[in-house]
């Protein structure tokens, strides 16, 4: 978790560093992160041996399936350096929480499983924090823009 916080911490760092918008750090940091992982991969996973990626024949459904997962990655990745340019880390993290419990609440609905009471005291929580979260933001915004009103220009 630790780990996430640091890197959006970073992501908004560097794109107030740089003058630069979500896509622009993306461009710049997409060949380092897959460049780093060209290195890794042959030792975390097995690459030509039983079960590997190049052991095999890919069918034309699996190609596409894989670019189809790399575009949405891609998209991914820009959401979140859009989220984090246009409002900030701690946003980002909010929103991060909403989504993991939109994901468990759904959950429960497509599989009918009733969830658990510290399933659902995590998930009240959770909701009510970034509530809270939000109506702060949200007042914080008000008055700052009154602020802005009542200065003459």
């Amino acid at each position: 978790m630790s780990c996430c916080h640091v890197d959006s911490k970073w992501v908004g760092s560097k794109q107030q560093e740089f003058q630069a918008n979500s896509m622009q750090l993306l461009y710049y940091q997409a060949p380092l992160s897959a460049l780093l992982l060209m290195i890794v991969i042959p030792f975390a996973e097995p690459v030509t041996s039983a079960g590997g990626i190049f052991s095999q024949l890919w069918s034309l459904s699996a190609i596409l399936s894989v670019i189809c997962s790399g575009c949405v990655a891609f998209l991914v990745n820009l959401s979140i350096f859009w989220v984090i340019g246009n409002t900030s880390p701690l946003t980002y993290n909010m929103a991060g929480h909403l989504k993991f419990c939109l994901i468990v609440f759904g959950s429960f609905l497509v599989f009918h499983e009733f969830p658990s009471a510290n399933q659902i005291i995590g998930i009240v929580l959770t909701i009510s924090g970034v509530l809270c979260y939000t109506y702060f933001k949200l007042e914080e915004q008000k008055s700052l823009n009154e602020l802005r009103q009542k200065q003459p220009a």
